[in-house]
This record gives C-alpha cells, structure tokens and sequence, in this order.
C-alpha cells in the first residue's frame, strides 16, 4: 500500500528512534522528543474539541516558540490548515489575512493580544481566540493556551485520512507592494522540501540547529521537519540578538542555522572577544543562508572570522521554499580559494528533483554562457499548489506548467545559476543591463559600509542611472566621492553609483526583504526627479 507523504512522518521516526533524546529547547523549556509528541497529541485533540474539522485554518501570530512546533506536526496529524502569520505586521494586516484565510482559530502571543483585539470584531470566521505567555499572563475573552493543552487528552488520536496533495499550510507572502496572496503549500511540498534539507545540508542526530530565522516564514524554511526526521536537536531563539545568540551557540554547541544576509551581517559586526571566540564551537558548522544575495564579504568574513561554513539556498515561499544551493562541487576542491568564493556567491545548482530553465521574453532558453540574463524558472514537487482563492493570480506565475519567479538570472556551462536581479529592480543604463545585486556586493566591501542598497533613477543622458542609498557602520564616515571613486576603482564605470544618499536604515519588508519601492520614494525626497 502506497502511504501518502505528510509531515507528521519525520516525528513519528523521531519517536520510535530518539523518544528520550532532547528535541527542543525554548527558553527555559526543554522537551524531550516524547514530551514534543505528547503536545502533538494534546493540540490536536484541543482542536478537535473546539470544532476544527479537517481541511479547517488553525492560525498562529507568534514570535519563535516550542508552541509553535505543536502546530507544525499535530496539524497534519489531523489535516488541519496550520496557518502561521508574520507577527511583524500591523492590526490591519491580521485583519486581511484572518479573513481571507477564513480562520477559525487564531493562536496569538501575549505582546500581539491587544492588536487582534482592535479588530477582533472584524473577524467573523474565527470562533476561539487563545492566548499564549511565557509569564503565564492571561486576558479576559481569551484561552489560555498551555491550561487548554494540558487539559485535552494525551493519548495518541486517530490520524485523518489525509491526501499527500491536499493543502497542509497556507502563508501569506509579504511582498514590497500589494496585499499578499496565501501560498497553499501540499504535504507532498512540505515533504520533499524538508528531504532536500537532509540531504543538503549533511544532517545527523548529533546536530543542534538554532532557529534564528521565523519559523512562521515558510515554516522555518522547513527545518522544524527535517532536523526532527534525523532526531537532532532544535534550539529556539525567540528574537535574535547577536550577543545572546553567541552566548547560546556557545552554551548548547551549535552545529547548523539559517541565518539571512542581515543577521549574519550583524553577527559579523558584533564585537567578540578573544576568549569568546575561541570559546565558539568550529568544526563542521554550517551556515545557510538565503532571502537577499550575500555579498561575497560576509561569506568571506563569516568563514575566515568564526570558521563556520555557508551555503547558499534561494528559493521562494512558492516552492516551499528550496529550488538550488550553492556548495563547491566536488571537482572544485583544489580550485584556488577565490574561485570557491565566487562559486558560494552563486544562487546555486538544482536541488534534487527541481529542474530549473533561464528563459528569455519569448520564453526560449537563454545561452548558458554566464551573461545572457533571463526569467528562472521552475518546475518541481515542491512548486505550491496555488494561491488561495486568487486563480487568476496563480495562472499569471504557473504557465504550462512551470513557476515564473520573477528573478532575473545567468546560467553557465556546469547549471550554476546566478541571480542578477528582481525582474523589476533590473537597472538598464546606455543599453546596458546592471545588477544591482552586483553594485551593492561592491559597495559592502568598503570598510565603512554596513549596509547598501541600489535603485535605478532617471537620468537625461542614459535613461536610467544607478543612485545607492547607504547605512554606514557607528563611528565609521565616508562621503559620496569616496563611495563613487572607491567603486569606480573595481568595476566598470557604466555599473557604479553616480549618486549616494546616506540613512540611518533600510527600509524592510517583516522577513527582511529591502523595499525598494519605498527607497526609490526616499531617494526623491527633496530632489527634482531626474539626475543630470
């Protein structure tokens, strides 16, 4: 008999092989792989007493916790709709999304109840609103999550009968424009998502994953499935701050993380002592990385400062989320160590099972020569299966078959793709195509620079001309002459920034993505909107 794939299969291997070993550490909670399995169990017979039927949304607005990871596995058990929401996002947001999503339970952390509140009247599909704290604070109309749990039943529940390509997760995309779409992910998606992570990523029963990224986005890029399928070990974080974060890696012996560009930014220009340093674990620790493409700086620093390896993985919320990654292949290995950083700060090869294409405007392969630039596209098990209730939102990025994800790419003769651009955020001057990416990789190797970011501006000569908008690091001055010259140095001179703008931040969107729409609003104010 064929047994579909789902989710709740990499818990129930950690439980008949790791029951007694320590799964989870949140806080001051520490779960063994049994306990984890047990608040499974709890959650969904408490869900079931409150009325949640299969194919039903059960959401969840939370920062990083243990609780989330019942939801992770005790949903599918049941197939229930786990629908994790930013918790970065303002009321009007929760508002959208809970109502589109029609959920009918909503799980909120203390610190985001009186938001759900101001608009808890709005929300007409939700019949339980739950409350969870770590100073066991409760509010009045609300549940309160852990005496729920410990109240619902231990014991094992009957397992639904649910359908490998049923939807297991609907998560609503952030976007820099719009209101986001609801990203249906399969249990087949999830599945062979977190089977890549395995694989890729080399993990082990020994290993101790810190979750540093949100693990509402994309459901933590999968990781709560896969490291519990090997019986590792989750240490969660519940907001990442650089001097905790090294406390905690050096105190449970960290092994792997997902950190995006921006944390491991921050980790870098973190000061550690010596004797911290050399107090942090080395050996065979990985770093993956992915949201925003890293600037050769900070895999170079993040290697050479703390020996921790980083592989780069793209992807989207759409294809749940892996699609390539970036090691150095096999026959690299005596490749000098210049050549091995320029092929970290590639996009990647295909992950197993994915097949990627680089496809020109008339949707034709592009030649695979490492300068021709067209759309990545992707056809795979772990695509999404659409976007809820928006058919013709779906249409617009699956054609014949294949996901169109907007990013703009180069592909040589070994497959290894590099992505440029957003479609969107290309820069075209004097006829020339300019990546971004490329100028910002350029400026974060100035020693005054902690972040940057690029727009193309109009221009009367070239049509469109690249202005750079720049964090310096504290105490550290620069002026635009010594940006433009100091690019200008090292590259060729249609790519450089003509102007440069200096901020306190970037703006982002709530996963850390750069809004460029908003930059490009910033850039103009007090300026006429041309560069001469």
């Amino acid at each position: 008999m064929i047994v579909p794939l789902n989710e709740y299969d990499f818990l129930r291997r950690a439980l008949n092989v790791y029951g007694e070993c320590e799964a989870v550490v949140s806080g001051d909670v520490r779960l063994t792989y049994n306990q984890l399995g047990e608040r499974a169990n709890r959650w969904v017979n408490l869900m079931r007493s409150l009325g949640v039927a299969q194919n039903d949304r059960v959401s969840i607005i939370s920062q990083n916790s243990h609780r989330m990871m019942d939801g992770f596995f005790g949903a599918p058990l049941m197939g229930a709709v786990y629908m994790p929401i930013n918790f970065r996002l303002v009321a009007s947001d929760f508002d959208y999304i809970l109502n589109h999503g029609g959920a009918k339970i909503v799980i909120v952390e203390d610190g985001l109840v009186e938001s759900v509140n101001s608009i808890r009247q709005q929300l007409p599909s939700v019949q339980h609103f739950i409350s969870h704290s770590d100073e066991g604070k409760t509010y009045d109309g609300w549940q309160d999550y852990e005496t729920l749990l410990a109240s619902a039943d231990a014991a094992a529940p009957k397992p639904a009968d649910v359908g490998e390509n049923d939807t297991a997760c609907i998560l609503y995309t952030s976007g820099t424009t719009g209101r986001p779409k609801g990203v249906m992910l399969t249990h087949r998606n999830l599945y062979l998502n977190a089977m890549n992570s395995v694989i890729e990523f080399g993990l082990t029963h020994d290993d101790v994953y810190v979750h540093t990224l949100a693990q509402f986005h994309c459901n933590g890029w999968g990781l709560p499935y896969a490291v519990t399928g090997v019986g590792a070990k989750h240490v969660i974080v519940k907001k990442y701050e650089p001097a905790a974060f090294f406390e905690l890696v050096t105190k449970e012996r960290m092994s792997f993380a997902c950190m995006p560009p921006t944390m491991i930014n921050m980790a870098l220009n973190h000061p550690l002592t010596d004797d911290k340093r050399g107090a942090l674990p080395r050996n065979g620790v990985r770093v993956a990385t992915a949201g925003s493409a890293p600037p050769r700086a900070l895999i170079e620093g993040m290697q050479e400062k703390l020996g921790w390896q980083v592989i780069q993985i793209y992807g989207l919320t759409e294809t749940s989320p892996f699609l390539t990654v970036s090691k150095v292949k096999p026959h690299m290995r005596d490749s000098p160590a210049e050549e091995k950083y320029r092929v970290q700060t590639r996009t990647g090869y295909e992950m197993l099972g994915v097949q990627i294409r680089v496809v020109d405007e008339q949707g034709q392969d592009i030649a695979p020569d490492g300068q021709a630039v067209g759309e990545i596209i992707a056809r795979s098990n772990v695509v999404m299966a659409g976007y809820w209730q928006q058919p013709e939102a779906t249409e617009a990025v699956i054609v014949d078959g294949w996901f169109h994800t907007g990013d703009m790419a180069t592909m040589d003769n070994e497959g290894m793709v590099e992505i440029v651009d957003r479609k969107k955020d290309l820069i075209i001057s004097g006829g020339e195509n300019v990546s971004s990416i490329e100028v910002e990789g350029m400026l974060y190797k100035h020693p005054a620079v902690l972040e940057a970011a690029c727009i193309g501006v109009p221009h009367e000569q070239w049509g469109e001309t690249i202005a750079a908008l720049v964090v310096l690091k504290p105490g550290m001055t620069a002026d635009e002459a010594d940006l433009i010259a100091f690019c200008r140095e090292r590259m060729a001179h249609f790519k450089c920034p003509r102007v440069v703008s200096f901020v306190d931040a970037l703006p982002r969107t709530a996963t850390g993505k750069i809004q460029k729409n908003l930059l490009r609003e910033k850039f103009w104010q007090g300026r006429e909107k041309r560069v001469g």
